[in-house]
């Protein structure tokens, strides 16, 4: 059956201007950008199928080109659509925290993290450089590869606070494991960096760690 004939209060465009995109399910979320099905499959219908296949929508989201386009019902064009819904998602997130302080607004830069580094497939570590209002200037990846106290360099972290004229930042990096735990190895770096930036007055205000939950917060946890 056609979704065309199914009743209204079931359609997942019907139901998601009536109730909000938050009612929706993956699949039918993954629906209406699909916008049509396949023959004799539904949009919805290949919509599960596709989520079966990948093993979750997080999966899909983060297919490479190749293997996203030989699945049924998407190709290079669908890759392309859902690349630009991305990216739009993370500028959108980038321009709300650049209109707040990091400090008053920690659920959007947690937001922001998780949109910039939870898809990463190995370590990279990132600054969040802001200004004496704690307002965004700009986000960098320095690292990449393991993170730990030979890999990421402090002077480095220095250099590029310094060109940016930062009074303040926000470490962060990500474990492609998801578990967001941290490491021995994560506090020592921290601690690191605070005694370099400390040199030229850049105050380090927390570390994230990004997993597959919300992004840990050192800070919070007493931790720096």
């Amino acid at each position: 059956m056609s979704i065309r004939d199914w009743p209204a209060a079931e359609r997942p465009r019907e139901k998601l201007l009536e109730h909000g995109a938050r009612a929706l399910s993956d699949a039918e979320l993954l629906a209406i950008f699909l916008r049509t099905g396949v023959a004799g499959v539904s949009a919805v219908d290949l919509a599960r199928q596709l989520l079966l296949d990948f093993g979750s929508l997080r999966a899909l989201l983060e297919a490479t080109q190749p293997d996203f386009s030989r699945r049924m019902g998407l190709g290079p064009a669908k890759y392309a659509q859902l690349q630009a819904v991305l990216e739009m998602s993370r500028r959108h997130l980038a321009e709300r925290l650049r209109r707040e302080s990091a400090l008053e607004s920690p659920q959007a830069v947690r937001d922001y993290l998780k949109a910039r580094l939870r898809h990463e497939p190995h370590e990279v570590f990132a600054c969040l450089f802001l200004d004496s209002k704690h307002r965004v200037l700009a986000f960098e990846v320095l690292f990449h590869g393991s993170i730990d106290g030979a890999s990421v360099y402090p002077r480095q972290v220095v250099k590029r606070a310094l060109a940016h004229n930062a009074a303040a930042l926000i470490l962060t990096h990500n474990h492609p494991s998801g578990v967001a735990e941290p490491s021995q190895a994560d506090q020592l770096l921290t601690k690191r960096l605070q005694e370099a930036l400390a040199l030229v007055d850049v105050r380090v205000l927390d570390h994230f760690i990004v997993g597959d939950g919300e992004p840990l917060s050192l800070a919070e946890r007493g931790l720096m």
